[in-house]
């Protein structure tokens, strides 16, 4: 893995994205953010899992001014979405916001444009100037013969970013998404080159759960692997935890952050004489609060087993009926296999 380009530090709220901070994880609700009490709950939880920074959509003038007692409830940082009006921008930094999402360009007049940025840079809020393939100027689909390309998405981009510096703005956080990896991929690339800013990665309308988390997957986790990359979410069309659950593994698998337990288990095969899957999903279910950084491995068989016991802080090795727990690949026990999640658990706790 390449190392992580260095990039602005940003503040939001009472964490920094960019710089050598850690790569955040954000998500959305889903909830009317207008229903205060539904928004809270759901952020509540979401960050109960993990979540570092929420955004929430605000399409009117009721969301907007829910924002404040939304931000009294909370203890993580709260992003405004918002699309094209200048008066929710500001509504939105009144009610004292944590950053902005908004397309400078977007929201009106330069006079407009000056006011909203003029007002986020005196509460020392931060922009993110969010690039969707989807959603692209008409004279720069023009340009490009009306076709989103990666090199329109960073054209827009850059765009957006003249105009925040012209007005001497520079708490800026970007992301380019489309709704394939390969533009994605190749947009961040070409874009990360030209700029510092920090990056907020993440491949928009990418499906409902098994797709969106494959999906997400590789188009975050190979850009992360080049080092390109400073807080991500996961878009899913399904409950905002699982973008969270899909979030912590691809940081989890590239080791960017530890999330607790890892745990190793083989896929199966017809040398495998215990229920591997049920006890798998078991461990898995038993160990989900668990905080500490420790590698599990659960194996079907002696082919591989022992390798992964040996590598591993605490395993299980399957056998006929049976199965062997071992602890920094030392056996410690043959248990029958009607005892066997049990006894790991036990052992597993002494750890």
């Amino acid at each position: 893995m390449q190392n992580r380009k260095k990039t602005k530090k940003i503040k939001v709220g009472n964490l920094f994205i960019g710089g050598n901070s850690l790569i955040s994880i954000q998500s959305m609700t889903n909830t009317d953010t207008a229903d205060l009490e539904k928004t809270v709950r759901q952020i509540k939880k979401l960050k109960k899992i993990g979540c570092e920074i929420i955004r929430v959509a605000v399409p009117n003038m009721a969301a907007a001014k829910n924002l404040g007692k939304i931000k009294a409830k909370i203890k993580i940082p709260l992003v405004a979405d918002i699309h094209f009006s200048s008066d929710l921008a500001l509504e939105a930094i009144k009610q004292g916001v944590d950053k902005l999402r908004i397309n400078p360009g977007n929201i009106g007049s330069k006079e407009k444009i000056a006011t909203v940025v003029s007002a986020a840079k005196n509460r020392k809020i931060p922009i993110r100037i969010g690039v969707n393939a989807g959603s692209l100027e008409k004279d720069i689909l023009k340009k490009y013969n009306n076709r989103a390309t990666t090199r329109a998405m960073v054209e827009s981009a850059i765009r957006h970013i003249n105009i925040l510096k012209k007005l001497n703005f520079t708490d800026i956080v970007i992301s380019l998404k489309a709704s394939d990896i390969e533009r994605t991929v190749e947009a961040y690339k070409l874009l990360s080159v030209k700029v510092n800013y920090p990056l907020h990665l993440g491949i928009t309308e990418a499906g409902t759960a098994f797709r969106g988390t494959i999906m997400s997957a590789i188009g975050i986790g190979h850009l992360l692997y080049e080092g390109i990359g400073d807080t991500i979410r996961v878009s899913l069309t399904a409950d905002p935890a699982k973008e969270i659950k899909a979030a912590k593994e691809i940081l989890n698998s590239l080791n960017l952050r530890n999330f607790g337990p890892t745990i190793t288990s083989c896929p199966t095969c017809g040398r495998t004489e215990i229920n591997l899957i049920a006890l798998t999903k078991k461990i898995e279910s038993a160990v989900v609060d668990y905080k500490k950084p420790i590698h599990i491995a659960v194996m079907g068989c002696a082919v591989n087993g022992p390798g992964e016991a040996r590598e591993a802080d605490i395993a299980v090795i399957g056998g006929k009926n049976c199965g062997l727990i071992c602890k920094k690949g030392k056996i410690i026990k043959k248990v029958k296999e009607k005892n066997l999640l049990n006894e790991f658990l036990k052992e597993l706790e002494k750890f």
